[in-house]
């Protein structure tokens, strides 16, 4: 009872007293700020088996037993595939003016890469979707990969445990930049590689659910090794890919290209020099594993040195191709946590245990914030604030656009439309990003996770992220927008607060 009523005491802290204060409106942001909703493609397009599409490594992992929440798939999710008039409609009338989506690689190229053709099908529909974007007066922003990778590629080298997958990526992104180009003007190659490669080689909770076996949940993998080797080959895939755009499409179809990075802001849980430094390790482990590489050509020092042998490392001329190579930055935000000095394991290696820190949601038995309906979102608005200062800092003010931000409710079987803490979320996190503004990060949009209650991963429908709810148990999937959706509307209208334009 006692922690129930310090929880109780934390949220009305951190999100009832602090969004009463917070007083915004879209004008307190800059022109030509871009506000927008995103999804991605195997969470919400459904039409698995229509349009020439092929099966992804998660239309494979959805079908193992155990690994899904009430063993649910994507093969119809929100059914965007027949619904997206509807949906870029549902965005207009909010009045956002960015939609960041993703595209299918398997619906683009059924056989992984070019030897198995271009799908006729798959182009058509991404143009007419892109053609929807673009008459609804909103702004495409494509990711190339949302962790949809093609299951051939899977089976015939191992998808991005493989080097060959830098190639077929390569390929991959030059048809999508050849068909929509003309129109898509922001592209983002990979979405949350820390995420692919920790969910999906580490721990394996996420396809292809790859791990050790010594925690017993794989059937094949290797904790310590994998996760290094696929993250090298994503960025690799990134790289290829931006360089190709830069030297071959960019002057003619004046766009630009960025990658998609999540991380939480680690607190340090004391003042102490040690866990200060455990912080520093938890963001080089997570957030400058990525970032560290687009700005020198290589992996942070930290990781060098604890992770030795097992570390890939950049050639020449690869190092000389991932620098630089990228014009803006996408951030994923959620949640943060703390973070304490540990000591360091020597057997059982992973890529979560070779940073020595522990890491956790409360201090003194205080959570940093609120939780969510999902266990690891605490909520914490200053961490969104702090890693955008950090990254100004640290890496040279990119062009940064907040790319995921959003929070859960639980799906009850009962619409509830009612979703108060998802509107004190985004107010408390957009404060946060003007702030940033303020002290000079170079943020130039928001997009808000997400536009519709999707296929939630591991989770599958258990939890709700949307702005708009859907019907799962209504067979036309009928959309509902919540009152978050409706606050959106008027803050984009200029309201503060609810109350007549200024």
């Amino acid at each position: 009872m006692k922690s129930g009523i310090i929880l109780l005491l934390v949220f009305f802290l951190f999100v009832g007293v602090d969004s009463k204060k917070t007083s915004l409106k879209r004008s307190d942001f800059p022109e030509d700020f871009l506000f927008g909703a995103a999804t991605s493609a195997y969470q919400v397009e459904g039409a698995a088996k229509e349009g020439g599409r092929t099966p992804s490594i998660w239309d494979t992992f959805v079908r193992q037993k155990n690994k899904i929440s009430n063993s649910s798939t994507g093969d119809v999710a929100a059914d965007s595939y027949h619904h997206y008039k509807e949906d870029v409609e549902l965005m207009k009338d909010i009045g956002f003016n960015a939609y960041r989506f993703s595209v299918s690689w398997n619906r683009i190229l059924p056989g992984g890469n070019l030897k198995g053709g271009v799908n006729k099908e798959g182009i058509a529909y991404y143009n007419n979707l892109i053609n929807e974007i673009k008459a609804k007066g909103l702004e495409p922003l494509a990711t190339l990969f949302h962790w949809d990778l093609p299951q051939s590629l899977e089976d015939e080298y191992g998808g991005f445990l493989s080097s060959n997958v830098v190639n077929d990526f390569k390929d991959y992104a030059e048809v999508c930049f050849k068909e929509f180009g003309d129109r898509v003007k922001m592209w983002a190659t990979i979405n949350e590689p820390l995420t692919y490669s920790t969910q999906g080689y580490e721990h394996g909770l996420f396809a292809p659910g790859r791990c050790s076996s010594w925690l017993k949940k794989c059937t094949a993998g290797n904790s310590s090794t994998e996760p290094y080797i696929v993250s090298h080959n994503l960025i690799l895939a990134h790289a290829a890919a931006a360089s190709l755009y830069k030297n071959k499409y960019q002057s003619s179809q004046k766009g630009k290209i960025g990658i998609v990075l999540n991380a939480g802001w680690q607190v340090p849980i004391s003042d102490s020099q040690k866990d200060k430094d455990a912080a520093s390790r938890a963001i080089d482990f997570t957030y400058g594993w990525y970032l560290e590489p687009l700005k020198s050509g290589s992996y942070p020092e930290e990781m060098v040195k604890r992770v030795g042998k097992r570390l890939p490392k950049f050639s020449e001329k690869e190092s000389k191709m991932v620098k630089g190579s990228y014009d803006f930055l996408g951030v994923n935000y959620y949640s943060s946590s703390y973070a304490a000095d540990a000591p360091c394991s020597n057997v059982n290696h992973t890529a979560f245990s070779d940073a020595c820190v522990s890491v956790t949601s409360e201090k003194n038995g205080v959570p940093i914030g609120p939780v969510a309906a999902s266990s690891w979102l605490y909520i914490y608005p200053e961490g969104l604030h702090e890693l955008l200062v950090y990254t100004k800092k640290k890496f040279n003010n990119p062009v940064i656009y907040v790319t995921e931000n959003g929070v859960d409710e639980a799906n009850t079987g009962k619409m509830d439309l009612n979703d108060k803490l998802r509107i004190d979320y985004i107010k408390g996190h957009l404060a946060q990003v003007q702030k940033a503004i303020k002290d000079g990060v170079n943020v130039k949009g928001y997009f808000e996770w997400a536009l519709l209650d999707n296929f939630e991963w591991a989770d599958g429908y258990s939890v709700r992220f949307g702005m708009v709810y859907v019907d799962f148990e209504d067979k036309s999937l009928k959309r509902t927008p919540k009152k978050s959706a409706h606050w959106f509307k008027k803050f984009l209208q200029n309201h503060e607060e609810g109350r007549d334009k200024q």
